[in-house]
């Protein structure tokens, strides 16, 4: 079965019609067609046209076999062609001026989708969402193409965890090191653990005591309800620009507006479904898992993890190594139930740790084949 060949630009719409005038087979994305006076003279075979701007006569004369989706008016791209990044998801932002957070694209988006329902019953609305989605999927895994799958490692754990908390710095350094070891990390995208898993890899290529001096900038505002807490984010990638060669992915979601995702993220994947984003965010990381301190969000995500190695959903098992001792095995006693319901045969294929240390937890994931 043959794969739809995407056009995602303005330049290779370009280059594409100025080499032939019988184009099949391609998927267009977001382009404007108005802008390429070859295009009222190509023939359109078997293609998809999503969000496309183009001219009346050419949309006449499109072949029966296209599908043309037209955008719809939302204050949300239906199709975005690449994922999020600081700069767009807070656009309209200005870290000099707290209040300008309001009218940033990201908060203008939670706002229309409190105000439809979050379980929206209008099918204009539900449709929009899902083709937005749709479309980060496919950014998404566009740029996860250009990784081994199991260089791709995730980080799970609370969204109260303080900035001024050392578990905190403890996740920030286990992601640098394994992003300046080759892996791509990501997270849920939003503050505590999640936020620690970005400014780690954001910090790759420096020095211990920059990251260090970086936290403590972060400090003066320990939690993202705290007023600064976003401007002290920009001000650290201000103070350290991000050395290009390392990347991570944010996984956020608009479900939980109310949670600032991280801008420390450089791409950002951010869905109005929860399900699909938490799902998906567990089925990419066939690196491993790490699992800090968290609650109840953490918990179901640990279960969720065991249920895809258990039966090798992907194909294989990938380790689940759970950060603090203390915390795993007394405040919250997963580990040693997974251990039980392993040793009786209720679970199998669980590639089971648990550590104390970021070393150790590099270890662990770094150890895995």
């Amino acid at each position: 079965m043959r794969n739809y060949v995407e056009i995602e630009s303005q330049q290779a719409l370009q280059a594409l019609l100025e080499q032939r005038n019988r184009v099949e087979h391609y998927a267009f994305q977001g382009v404007d067609f108005k802008c390429v006076e070859t295009a009222l003279e190509c023939e359109f075979v078997d293609c998809i046209f999503m969000g496309c701007s183009m001219p009346e006569a050419m949309r006449r004369h499109l072949a029966p076999s296209c599908y043309l989706f037209p955008s719809m008016q939302k204050p949300f791209t239906l199709f975005p062609s690449e994922l999020y990044s600081a700069a767009t998801l807070y656009r309209g932002y200005d870290p000099e001026r707290e209040e300008s957070f309001k009218e940033c694209y990201d908060t203008q988006v939670y706002t229309h989708y409190v105000a439809s329902g979050k379980q929206a019953r209008d099918i204009g609305e539900t449709l929009a969402r899902s083709l937005h989605d749709h479309s980060i999927s496919d950014a998404l895994h566009d740029l996860l193409s250009r990784y081994d799958e199991r260089a791709v490692v995730a980080v799970m754990g609370g969204h109260a965890l303080s900035r001024e908390d050392g578990g905190y710095a403890e996740v920030a350094r286990l992601a640098k090191r394994l992003t300046e070891q080759g892996k791509l990390m990501v997270s849920g995208g939003g503050p505590g653990a999640m936020e620690a898993t970005h400014l780690g890899a954001w910090m790759a290529g420096r020095t211990d005591e920059e990251l260090d001096k970086a936290i403590e900038i972060l400090s003066a505002a320990p939690r993202f309800e705290d007023r600064g807490w976003l401007a002290l984010a920009f001000e650290v990638m201000r103070r350290y620009p991000r050395d290009e060669r390392y990347c991570s992915i944010g996984i956020p979601t608009w479900f939980y507006g109310h949670e600032p995702a991280t801008p420390f993220a450089s791409h950002i994947a951010k869905y109005f479904d929860n399900s699909v984003r938490e799902d998906g965010l567990l089925a990419i990381a066939k690196g491993g898992v790490v699992y800090s301190p968290g609650s109840a969000g953490t918990m179901q995500e640990v279960f969720q993890d065991a249920a895809q190695n258990h039966y090798k959903t992907f194909g294989f098992a990938s380790p689940m190594v759970f950060l603090g001792r203390e915390h795993w095995t007394c405040a919250m006693p997963v580990y040693p139930l997974l251990e039980s319901l392993q040793e009786e045969g209720k679970y199998r294929n669980l590639l089971l740790s648990i550590v104390d240390t970021a070393e150790e937890a590099a270890s662990e994931i770094l150890e895995f084949k």
